[in-house]
C-alpha cells in the first residue's frame, strides 16, 4: 500500500515540476488551476489506487486457538465501532453459492485452522451475546453438519478465533454428529460436545460418556430447568447435567429404544427425581399406576 501511495505522489510532483518550468502564458494559468484542485484530485486518484492495491477488501485471517473453560464470550464494546457484524454473502452476490461471512468494521474475518484450508465464508452464523462481540460459525467446506464450528470474538477489542472441537474417535461419530441442535430459542448443542447460550456468550461442555468420544447417541430429551440432556444410546439413556458435571446412565429396553414412539413411553414410564445437590435425573416410575405430567419433559 504504501508503494501505491508513493507511486501516485511522485506522479503528482513530476507533473507540478514540469508545469513550473514553462513560460507559457496559458500554461501558468493551467498550472494555478492545478496547484488549486491537486489535493482533490491526489485524493480521489489515491483512492483508485489503493482500492487497486488492497484487492477489492480487507481481510484479516485468525489462526484459531482450541476452547478452554475459562474462555470469556460476553465482552462488552469500549468503542460503537467495536463490534462484529454479519453479511449474507447472497444478498451482495445473488451468483454466489449463499453462505456468510463475518467483519469487524469493513474487514472480513477468516479462520485458519492448522493445516486445514482456510475458511473465508460460513453456512451458518449467529450472534451468541447481545453485546455483538461474539459469533458462532459453522465453515462451508462441504461436509454439511460435520464441518468444523468456531467461535469468532472480540479480545480486548481485538478479535480471534476458538474451535469448539474436541478429538473424537468414535466408531459413529458422522452418524451422531448432528451439527448445531436447538434446545431453546436461546440455547443450543453443538455436536454433542458443547451448550451455548446465545445470549449470554457462555459456552459449556457436555462431559462424555467416553472421553475419546463424542456421545454416541442421539439428543432427545432435557430437564424442566433445560440443564440435564438426556442422550439415547446403546442399551440406556446417557444423562448428563452440564452445569454441574454429574451424569447418570439409565438402562432401558431395547423395545423401547428402538421404537418409534420411543419418547412418548419414556415420558410415560420414567420420572425426573432430584438428587441430594438438587440435580434431575431421570428414573424409572416405582408403579404403573402412578401419573406422570408430561410438562415435566422437555424437547
Amino acid at each position: 500500500m504504501q508503494s501505491c501511495i508513493f507511486f501516485v505522489n511522485q506522479k503528482f510532483n513530476s507533473l507540478a515540476f514540469n508545469l513550473k518550468a514553462t513560460k507559457d502564458d496559458k500554461l501558468a494559468k493551467k498550472l494555478k488551476l492545478f496547484l488549486f484542485m491537486k489535493n482533490t484530485l491526489f485524493a480521489l486518484f489515491l483512492s483508485v489506487i489503493l482500492f487497486g492495491c488492497t484487492g477489492g477488501g480487507l481481510e484479516k485471517t485468525l489462526t484459531s486457538k482450541a476452547f478452554a473453560d475459562q474462555d470469556d464470550f460476553n465482552e462488552f464494546p469500549k468503542f460503537k465501532d467495536k463490534i462484529l457484524s454479519v453479511e449474507d454473502v447472497y444478498d451482495k452476490n445473488p451468483d454466489s453459492s449463499g453462505g456468510f461471512t463475518v467483519k469487524l468494521k469493513d474487514t472480513a474475518l477468516f479462520i485458519q485452522d492448522g493445516s486445514k484450508p482456510l475458511a473465508k465464508k460460513y453456512q451458518d452464523a449467529r450472534f451468541i451475546n447481545s453485546q455483538k462481540t461474539a459469533v458462532l460459525v459453522q465453515i462451508a467446506d462441504g461436509a454439511g453438519k460435520i464441518s468444523p464450528f468456531y467461535i469468532i470474538t472480540l479480545k480486548d477489542g481485538m478479535p480471534m478465533a476458538v474451535a469448539l472441537s474436541m478429538p473424537s474417535k468414535g466408531a459413529k461419530d458422522k452418524d451422531f454428529a448432528k451439527g448445531l441442535e436447538e434446545i431453546t430459542r436461546t440455547t443450543v448443542v453443538v455436536n454433542n460436545d458443547f451448550v451455548v447460550a446465545t445470549v449470554r456468550g457462555k459456552v459449556y461442555p457436555i462431559k462424555r460418556q467416553n472421553p475419546s468420544e463424542l456421545i454416541q447417541g442421539n439428543f432427545i430429551l432435557y430437564s424442566a430447568d433445560k440443564s440435564t440432556l438426556v442422550f439415547a444410546v446403546d442399551k440406556g439413556l446417557y444423562q448428563v447435567n452440564y452445569l454441574t458435571g454429574e451424569t447418570m446412565t439409565l438402562p432401558v429396553p431395547a423395545k423401547v429404544l428402538n421404537s418409534e414412539t420411543m419418547v412418548r413411553e419414556i415420558q410415560q414410564n420414567y420420572s425426573w427425581e432430584k438428587n441430594s445437590r438438587g440435580t434431575s435425573f431421570l428414573k424409572a416410575n416405582p408403579d404403573d399406576d402412578r401419573i406422570v405430567d408430561i410438562r415435566e419433559f422437555k424437547h
